[in-house]
């Protein structure tokens, strides 16, 4: 199974979300990230994404911000976005309702905050977010 995580930028939400998740799943899923935007394309995570994950054990920095375009419908089997501003993006994208039903909230009642402009405990909210939801995540995978 494929899964993608989707954020506006790539470096801040979606690479500690597809970090997260890849620590908690094992090798038959692939997880990868993007961003709807194109201006970090080519960059690493954010330096506190890093440093955040870096505190559970969990290694970002090798990661690269890409652009989500429509031909990741065909390469993964489940994309999740971190609020409903990416939800729309994303969806903008999709050509038939099979599509659309790979895209899903990561969080089910709220928006995974953008810590980018703001402190840098945001970041650590942001991961506990994350670590919560991918948790839901892989028992629901696992299970399957």
């Amino acid at each position: 199974m494929k899964i993608l995580m989707v954020c506006l930028g790539n470096i801040c939400r979606s690479p500690l979300a597809e970090g997260i998740l890849r620590s908690k799943l094992n090798d038959k899923f692939t997880i990868d990230s993007a961003g709807t935007g194109p201006w970090h394309i080519g960059k690493s995570p954010d330096k506190r994404s890093v440093s955040v994950a870096e505190k559970y054990g969990i290694d970002i920095s090798t990661q690269r911000a890409r652009q989500f375009s429509a031909a990741d419908f065909d390469k993964f089997d489940l994309i999740f976005v971190m609020d409903e501003s990416n939800y729309s993006d994303v969806l903008a994208h999709a050509k038939n309702d099979d599509e659309r039903k790979k895209v899903r909230l990561i969080l089910e009642n709220r928006d995974v905050p953008d810590p980018y402009f703001g402190e840098d405990d945001g970041f650590e909210e942001v991961y506990r977010l994350l670590e919560e939801a991918a948790d839901k995540i892989a028992q629901e995978l696992e299970s399957e």
